[in-house]
């Protein structure tokens, strides 16, 4: 009789598959790409087992389970700090609720959003530019995540993106060079912003303070950075604090494009 009940379905039994397909959906998309994107699978695999042995009524098993479950709630708590960090963020990012940006976190229900396609090969082309001159430049890309409390650091702008606008910002007689920009839908809305710096002992001595305030902004935020060396004019892509590996400039246009569709 209890299995008989378990398939009858009411309308609240749906919206919590819903909201828990969603709530899966966002920690996946926070994780991917990163270590813990094993330790999530884990969890969620030890979850399913939990609630199919507490269907079918094995307790002892139920119980072990369960405990486990319980007593690693801090370990997890640890384990995400930076995830969980992002989540929240997220949540409580002040663009969260525009149309655009609502649209663009539930694309998966097939609701088709409006967003402005950001000229990756404009922004490339800068950096390979300054980069031959040695001209250090920090770009940040805004994603889903408000970058409001640190543009409020610098000065507000609404240029539209293009090469020669990003190579003269970063000119270093120019009086805006110092510091980041932020570009939001292809647009530069901020410059000279001043971006938390990272304390990870391990990023490499050779980099400087901007690597590691495009670390620090990508372990606070989804952002995507730019860093452009003035020692050396080598391009730097960093995304959830890490450094992205690439070839060429093919590969680095292809994945920043494809980090800015999710």
């Amino acid at each position: 009789m209890d299995f008989l009940n378990f398939l009858e379905f009411k309308i609240t039994d749906v919206i919590d598959i819903v909201l828990v397909a969603a709530l899966l959906y966002y920690i996946y998309k926070l994780v991917k790409g990163t270590v813990a994107i094993n330790i999530f699978i884990g969890i969620v695999i030890v979850w399913a087992l939990w609630k199919l042995t507490e269907l079918l009524q094995m307790k002892m098993i139920s119980s072990m389970v369960g405990g486990f479950m319980n007593i690693g709630l801090i370990a997890l708590i640890i384990v995400f700090q930076q995830e969980i960090r992002k989540f929240l963020l997220m949540i409580g990012s002040t663009n969260f609720a525009s149309k655009r940006n609502f649209l663009k976190h539930f694309k998966f229900l097939k609701q088709e959003a409006i967003s402005t396609s950001t000229d990756v090969e404009a922004i490339i082309g800068a950096c390979e530019r300054m980069g031959t001159s040695k001209t250090g430049a920090l770009i940040v890309i805004e994603r889903n995540n408000s970058m409001d409390f640190v543009k409020s650091t610098g000065d507000a702008m609404n240029i539209k993106v293009t090469q020669p606008i990003l190579e003269s910002i970063f000119f270093k007689n120019s009086p805006l060079h110092d510091g980041a920009i932020v570009i939001q839908d292809n647009y530069i809305t901020a410059t000279r912003v001043i971006l938390p710096v990272s304390n990870d002992r391990n990023i490499p001595l050779r980099f400087g303070l901007r690597h590691r305030a495009a670390v620090g902004i990508t372990e606070k935020t989804d952002a995507l950075c730019l860093v452009v060396s003035e020692e050396t004019g080598s391009i730097s892509y960093i995304k959830n604090g890490d450094f992205v590996p690439f070839k060429n400039r093919e590969e680095l246009v292809k994945r920043i494009k494809k980090d800015l569709e999710q």
